[in-house]
């Protein structure tokens, strides 16, 4: 069964306030006086939050200011700040991520995490809540917790359980609930009000009272299936939703350390050390990393993280620290790292390869100096050229991203001649001489130099797309040459590879047949040169 904790925190929104102003120096909020958080309500303004002399006074949320200062004359208010209430209590469900990675916000003033199967490496479910209770108490934050079987039963034992702690074993959360009132069940006002003036006060008088009759009591069919199906997913008869904060990556390592870290440099050794283990268990699954981040908490509730990507999958320790060390030192360190985790949020298969004799060594590729530049100098400056489906010289490559997948479709190079290795941007226009109008050219003119070719290979003919000529459209536009207009449709290319008698290697090509029936004579080019 889950084990599901339940964190209530009453008092969330006037305690970071009082975090807030300590830190920034500012005036103190007394415990000994009435002290109220005001927000601005279609009723005009009310009490959003109370402290606890207020509650003794009377003064509960929802009351309106004036009749609040009616009551009590000397109450101090500040304005609320919903947006960083919710902030707040986000950051400190990140920071939760040390008892379970599977957790969540709970409401406006709450958290749930998943410890099933973690509560041992804590020394048990109770040692896990006196920890979870003793540091949200360094934090100034009072708490409330249950722990039960189920996520509603959970919410209900910590906001109404008599005691502020209360662990439910598992089978035994309907004798747990049975004296906790029906407001537990988080139904809304209405129904709560029905129930009670049905004489249905507490959660255990609903367990054995007949479904149909219940349906009847109700004037509504929707009221009556909120009550059940609330009752139900409080005892584990029906699933309740859960949705993690952030997904739980497969590939993950976590360390934790008796006294934070001050230095960067215990976080660079904690990070090696992450980075051995992570290794050892994408191995034992087949995979390489893609994309990983470093977690790092801080004592203070507060975390911070970094990412890293690689342009292919790997699973190299000294690599990914790599990747990662040079990051580290922007962490702010404040009152010291106590957990770390290290995750690969991303990964590919990835078979095994042998290196070295020693297994030591590591392979140095492409790939490892990619990784470095990109994650030095960002994505964006770096990119790489990846194959694409033409036959067109210009356009069977594409720029992309350096951490793009390669495509499913690759060109097999080896059923093509030779490509020259330099390949101009734009074709540049040449001025020839051919022994033959059909044939390979004797001497060409290119940039003002002339010269004489001594030995020629091809042609190897490229005839244009055929869905471009159906539908009138073009490629980049070539210079104009010779007696041409430009204004041609698109042509076919007749490819050749030149030897000049300086030993130079050209690839040039003839667009056009002198037998077309277009008007326009044949151009040369001299798309690229072989090395």
């Amino acid at each position: 069964m889950s084990r599901i904790v339940s964190v209530w925190l009453p008092h969330l929104a006037i305690e970071r306030l009082k975090r807030e102003r300590a830190a920034q120096g500012g005036a103190s909020i007394s415990d000994d006086r009435p002290f109220a958080l005001v927000g601005s309500e279609a009723r005009g303004l009310l009490l959003t939050a109370v402290n606890a002399r207020c509650a003794s006074d009377g003064l509960l949320p929802g009351l309106s200011l004036a009749d609040a200062r009616a009551i009590c004359p000397h109450l101090s208010t500040a304005p609320a700040a919903p947006d960083k209430d919710a902030e707040a209590l986000l950051a400190l469900a990140r920071w939760s991520s040390r008892y379970s990675p599977s957790l969540n916000v709970d409401g406006e003033d709450g958290l749930w995490l998943d410890i099933t199967g973690v509560a041992h490496l804590f020394g048990g479910e109770q040692a896990l809540l006196e920890d979870l209770a003793a540091r949200l108490a360094r934090l100034g934050l009072t708490t409330r917790l249950g722990l039960a079987e189920t996520l509603s039963g959970a919410h209900a034992l910590a906001r109404f359980a008599k005691a502020s702690s209360r662990i439910v074993p598992d089978d035994k959360i309907a004798s747990a609930l049975a004296p906790l009132p029906v407001e537990a069940l988080r139904l809304d006002p209405d129904v709560v009000l029905l129930l009670r003036r049905l004489g249905l006060k507490r959660i255990g008088q609903l367990y054995d009272l007949p479904r149909a009759s219940l349906e009847r009591r109700f004037h509504s069919r929707e009221a009556a299936e909120a009550v059940l199906l609330r009752l139900d997913q409080a005892l584990g008869r029906r699933n309740e939703k859960r949705a993690p904060l952030l997904p739980a990556p497969d590939f993950a390592a976590r360390l934790s350390f008796a006294e934070p870290l001050i230095t960067h440099d215990g976080v660079i050794a904690g990070l090696e050390h992450l980075a051995g283990e992570l290794c050892r268990t994408l191995a034992r699954a087949g995979e390489g990393a893609r994309r990983m981040i470093l977690w790092a908490a801080r004592s203070d509730s507060s975390a911070a993280a970094i990412e890293a990507g690689l342009s292919a999958p790997s699973r190299t320790p000294t690599h990914l620290v790599r990747l990662l060390k040079d990051k580290v030192e922007t962490i702010d360190m404040g009152f010291g790292v106590d957990l770390m985790a290290l995750a690969a949020l991303a990964t590919e298969p990835l078979r095994s390869e042998q290196t070295s004799l020693t297994g030591t060594a590591e392979k140095a590729t492409p790939e490892v100096l990619i990784d470095s530049l990109v994650n030095r100098l960002g994505t964006s400056a770096v990119r790489r050229l990846f194959p694409r489906a033409s036959h067109i010289p210009e356009l069977a490559h594409v720029s992309r991203d350096a951490f793009a997948g390669l495509p499913a479709w690759t060109d097999d190079a080896a059923t093509k001649p030779p490509r020259p290795l330099l390949l101009l941007a734009r074709p540049e226009p040449l001025q020839v001489i051919a022994e033959i109008p059909e044939g390979p050219p004797a001497r060409f003119t290119w940039r003002r130099l002339r010269r004489r070719v001594v030995k020629a290979e091809g042609p190897e003919r490229i005839a244009p797309e055929w869905w471009r000529v159906l539908t009138g459209s073009t490629y980049s536009p070539l210079p104009p040459c010779g007696g041409a207009s430009g204004k041609h449709p698109l042509r076919p290319r007749d490819y050749y590879r030149l030897e000049d008698e300086d030993g130079c290697r050209y690839w040039v090509f003839r667009e056009g047949l002198y037998q077309d029936s277009d008007g326009e004579p044949p151009c040369w080019f001299l798309h690229g040169v072989f090395a």
